[in-house]
């Protein structure tokens, strides 16, 4: 009888354990995918196949002189065999300005379709200086996992890797993000605080809302636009890297760019709009 009773003890324990461990896989099952979905949001603004062209033009010594062409593109692709879109701004300075300042940008991102930041890669060539800067986003475990390199020019590269519970994000992915954002009820200084991640760190940033404004654009139409600034911590104090004018609509499509450098200020003025989503219902007569 005794022995009847510890294997029935024996079993019961063994329930319960499995039970526990069955328990226990489903927490963090539903960890992993929560972590994940707080970070998705709804697409409202963009769609496969957009793809928008600027003028660029370069601040020299107080005039303002055309400098190149920048571009962007949004295509719906696959990243690790899943449904993503791939989303592209290319920037390229002229001959001629190459001999005051070499401006060559290429940032790449890969989201899932509702979002979620998958892969970031900026390359920057300003001046003399170039690094390429590499993102890995994982969700897992409640949170984020994020593997980061910054590649030198020199071809040496440092890499770290991080984990937060909140959701990170990379300059690209978080405004494909923002275009979607719904603006009604903004006032005048309202401010997003985002953390965004590059090759060695996860900083603070904003965007700010700055009002509404009317733009003209490189292809002599006139745009209703929305003022956001996004703006990153640089010695304890806000810095404003780049001023967006965005359609007053529900593209959000970028109208003017204006970009504060390390070496100067340049602008951006869009020339041509191809494949929008939405009507375009801000152009003022």
């Amino acid at each position: 009888m005794k022995r009847m009773n510890t294997k029935r003890t024996q079993h019961k324990g063994a329930m319960h354990t499995n039970k526990h461990r069955i328990m226990t896989l489903v927490a963090m099952a539903v960890i992993s995918m929560a972590a994940s979905a707080q970070c998705t949001y709804k697409n409202t603004a963009f769609k496969n196949g957009e793809f928008l062209s600027y003028n660029l033009y370069y601040n020299w010594k107080f005039v303002w002189v055309k400098a190149g062409s920048a571009s962007m593109y949004t295509v719906q692709s696959h990243y690790k065999g899943k449904d993503a879109f791939r989303a592209s701004l290319t920037t390229r300075g002229n001959n001629k300005v190459d001999e005051m300042f070499v401006l060559r940008d290429t940032l790449l991102c890969y989201t899932s379709l509702d979002m979620a930041p998958l892969y970031f890669r900026k390359g920057a060539r300003e001046g003399s200086r170039y690094t390429v800067d590499e993102v890995w986003y994982n969700y897992k475990n409640g949170g984020v996992s994020l593997n980061q390199r910054r590649t030198y020019k020199d071809g040496t590269s440092k890499s770290v890797n991080n984990f937060r519970e909140d959701c990170i994000y990379d300059m690209l992915s978080i405004f494909l993000r923002a275009r979607s954002f719904n603006p009604e009820g903004w006032k005048k200084g309202h401010v997003l605080n985002i953390p965004i991640a590059d090759g060695n760190s996860i900083d603070p940033a904003q965007l700010r809302y700055r009002g509404k404004s009317t733009i003209k654009a490189d292809n002599n139409k006139k745009y209703r636009c929305l003022e956001l600034s996004y703006m990153e911590m640089d010695n304890g104090k806000y810095k404003e890297l780049v001023r967006f004018y965005v359609t007053d609509d529900e593209n959000h499509i970028p109208i003017r760019l204006d970009m504060f450098l390390r070496f100067g200020s340049a602008k951006a003025f869009l020339t041509n709009i191809k494949g929008n989503r939405n009507p375009i219902t801000c152009i003022v007569k």
